[in-house]
C-alpha cells in the first residue's frame, strides 16, 4: 500500500469521492503506523525487554542465594551467635534484658484484643517485660474498649501501660516515637513492635532476643509473617502467595548476603540504642519502617531475618482495604528512595557492594522495575503490538521465560497454591497498574504521597458475621457503585478486549487468548467482584 502525506490526504478528501476517501484513510493509517506508531512501539518493546532482562537476572541471583542457603543450611543461628537465655537461681532474672512491646492502635476494634492478649502471654519474666499500647483512635468507644482491655490485663499482674494520643501527627511513626519518650521506657534495651492484628507465639522473645544479646552489631531481628485467614477467600490466597515469596526469597537474600532488608513494620524486635543512633522514627514518608532500617544500615548496623521465627497476622480480605495497603506499600518506598539515595551514595560506613545492592536491587529492580515492567509489557505494549503487526514480539521474552519464572516462584514460596498460578499472574497484572500509579506518585512526591490509611482488618467478626453495624447509616446506591466500580480498570479491560478481538480476526498468533482472559480479569476487578463484599 503506497504511503501518502497528510496534505495529499486532505486534498483528496476535498476533491475526491467517498470511495476514494475511504481508500485514502486506509493509506494514511498505514503511513502513520509505519512512520510513527511502529517505530515508537519498537522502542517501547526494547525498553520492556531490557526491564524483563533485569528482572530475570535478579531472579537468577535470588534463586542462587536461596538454593545456597537451603543446601548448606545457612540458618541465622549459624551465621550469628545464638544461645538460649538460662535462668540463674542466684542472679534471678538479671540475664534477661528489659524488653518493651509496643502495640499501635487506630480504630481497630475488631482485632486489638488479639494482639494485646498475645503480648500479655509472652514467655518472659514479668519484671523484665513492659507492654505499651499506643492508642490514636478517634472513635471514643474504641478508646474506652482498648483502655478497659489494658486495665483487665493489668489487674492480672501484667506490666501494661495504656497511652492515649489526641493527634494523628506522624501517624504510626509518630505514635511509636512518642511511646519511646516516656520516662518509664528509659530502662528498656529492646523494643518489639506488633500491629493490632499480630499475634506472636509465647516463645517469640526467647527465640529473638538472644540474637541481640550475643551479637552487639545486630540492630533488628525480623520474623516471618504467617496468616490466620489465608483461606478466607481467593484474594487472601493470592496475597499469601506474594508475601510468602517476599519473605522466603527477598528478605532471605538481603539478610543472608548483605545483612540488610526492609523492616516489615511489625513482627520484629529492635535494639533501642541502634534506633537512637539512626535518628529514631521519622514520618517523612509512609514507609517509616523501611526508612529506619536504611538509616540504621547506613550507620553500620546489621539486620537479620529469621524465617523459623513466625508471627501470625491477618490479611485484608476486602479489595478496598487491599488496594489502600498496596498503594502505601508502593508509594512510600519510592518516595523514600528519592530522599535517601544520596545518603546511601555518600555513606562512609557501607561498602560499595552493599550500596549497589540497596540502590539497584532493593529499590530500582524490586520497587520500581518489578511492577512497571509487568504493567507496560503485558497491559500496554503487547496489546498495541497486536494492533500494529509491523512490530514482532519475541515469544521467548514475552511468554515462555515469564511463565517459567512465575511457576517456579509459586512452587517454592507457596506449594499448596501452585494450581492458582494462572489466576495469580492475571491478578498481579491488574495490580501492576495500581502499583505503577503509586510508584509515580511516590517518585513525583505529589500531595497524596504521604496519605496514610489504616488497613481495615475484620478479625473474628467476619466468622461471626457481626461486622455490620446496624446503627450505621445505609449507603445510597450511588455511593456503593462509586466505591466498588473502578473506571480505570474497566477502561483497560475494554482496551485489552479490543486488542484481543483484532488479534483473533486479523493475526495468526495466539496472543488474543491471553488478552481476552486478562480483559475479563480487569473487568471483574473493575466491578469490585474481588475479596469479601461487606454489607453496606
Amino acid at each position: 500500500m503506497a504511503e501518502m502525506s497528510l496534505k495529499d490526504f486532505v486534498t483528496g478528501w476535498v476533491m475526491g469521492s467517498t470511495a476514494d476517501t475511504a481508500v485514502r484513510i486506509g493509506q494514511l493509517w498505514g503511513t502513520v503506523k509505519a512512520t510513527f506508531l511502529a517505530r515508537s512501539l519498537r522502542i517501547c518493546l526494547f525498553i520492556c525487554l531490557i526491564m524483563s532482562t533485569m528482572l530475570f537476572v535478579e531472579w537468577i541471583y535470588i534463586g542462587i542465594v536461596v538454593v545456597y542457603v537451603k543446601l548448606f543450611k545457612r540458618k541465622p543461628e549459624k551465621k550469628y551467635k545464638w544461645e538460649a537465655i538460662v535462668e540463674d537461681s542466684e542472679s534471678g532474672n538479671a540475664a534477661f534484658p528489659m524488653v518493651l512491646v509496643q502495640i499501635p492502635i487506630f480504630n481497630e476494634k475488631e482485632v486489638f484484643k488479639l494482639s494485646i492478649g498475645a503480648a500479655c502471654n509472652l514467655s518472659w519474666p514479668a519484671d523484665r517485660l513492659l507492654i505499651q499500647v499506643m492508642d490514636g483512635s478517634t472513635d471514643i468507644l474504641v478508646k474506652e474498649m482498648v483502655e478497659k482491655e489494658c486495665a483487665r490485663w493489668a489487674s492480672q499482674g501484667i506490666n501494661i501501660r495504656y497511652q492515649s494520643r489526641n493527634t494523628r501527627e506522624g501517624f504510626k511513626a509518630g505514635a511509636l516515637k512518642e511511646g519511646l519518650e516516656y520516662e518509664y521506657v528509659k530502662e528498656c534495651h529492646h523494643v518489639a513492635i506488633f500491629d493490632s492484628d499480630f499475634q506472636p507465639d509465647p516463645d517469640f522473645l526467647r527465640h529473638a532476643v538472644p540474637f541481640l544479646i550475643h551479637n552487639p552489631d545486630l540492630a533488628l531481628v525480623q520474623a516471618r509473617w504467617r496468616f490466620v485467614n489465608a483461606d478466607e477467600c481467593l484474594l487472601t490466597r493470592l496475597q499469601e502467595m506474594s508475601l510468602d515469596y517476599h519473605f522466603i526469597a527477598e528478605q532471605e537474600v538481603g539478610s543472608s548476603v548483605h545483612s540488610f532488608f526492609g523492616f516489615n513494620g511489625s513482627g520484629g524486635i529492635w535494639r533501642i540504642a541502634a534506633m537512637k543512633e539512626a535518628g529514631g522514627w521519622d514520618d517523612r514518608t509512609t514507609a517509616e519502617d523501611m526508612d529506619l532500617a536504611i538509616r540504621a544500615s547506613l550507620e553500620g548496623w546489621k539486620l537479620v531475618y529469621v524465617g523459623s521465627l513466625q508471627v501470625k497476622s491477618e490479611l485484608p480480605s476486602t479489595f478496598k482495604a487491599f488496594r489502600s495497603q498496596q498503594h502505601r506499600w508502593s508509594c512510600g518506598p519510592n518516595n523514600l528512595f528519592k530522599k535517601v539515595v544520596m545518603d546511601i551514595i555518600r555513606s562512609k560506613k557501607v561498602s560499595l557492594w552493599k550500596k549497589t545492592y540497596m540502590i539497584y536491587n532493593f529499590f530500582i529492580v524490586r520497587k520500581i522495575i518489578g511492577h512497571t515492567c509487568i504493567f507496560f509489557s503485558y497491559c500496554f505494549v503487547l496489546p498495541l503490538t497486536i494492533l500494529v503487526p509491523e512490530v514482532d514480539v519475541p515469544k521467548g521474552g514475552a511468554v515462555f521465560i515469564p511463565c517459567i519464572i512465575t511457576a517456579i516462584n509459586a512452587s517454592v514460596a507457596t506449594p499448596r497454591s501452585l494450581h492458582l498460578v494462572v489466576v495469580w499472574v492475571l491478578f498481579e497484572c491488574v495490580m501492576a497498574f495500581h502499583h505503577t500509579r503509586a510508584i509515580f506518585t511516590g517518585l513525583l512526591g505529589t500531595k497524596s504521597a504521604n496519605e496514610w490509611l489504616v488497613t481495615q482488618k475484620l478479625g473474628d467478626s467476619t466468622m461471626r458475621k457481626t461486622y455490620s453495624d446496624p446503627t450505621a447509616p445505609k449507603k445510597s446506591l450511588f455511593e456503593v457503585i462509586r466505591e466498588r466500580v473502578l473506571l480505570p480498570e474497566l477502561g483497560l479491560g475494554m482496551f485489552l478486549f479490543i486488542s484481543g478481538l483484532y488479534g483473533l480476526l486479523y493475526r495468526k498468533d495466539y496472543y488474543f487468548i491471553y488478552l481476552f482472559i486478562q480483559a475479563i480479569t480487569f473487568t471483574v476487578v473493575g466491578f469490585g467482584f474481588v475479596g469479601k463484599i461487606l454489607p453496606s
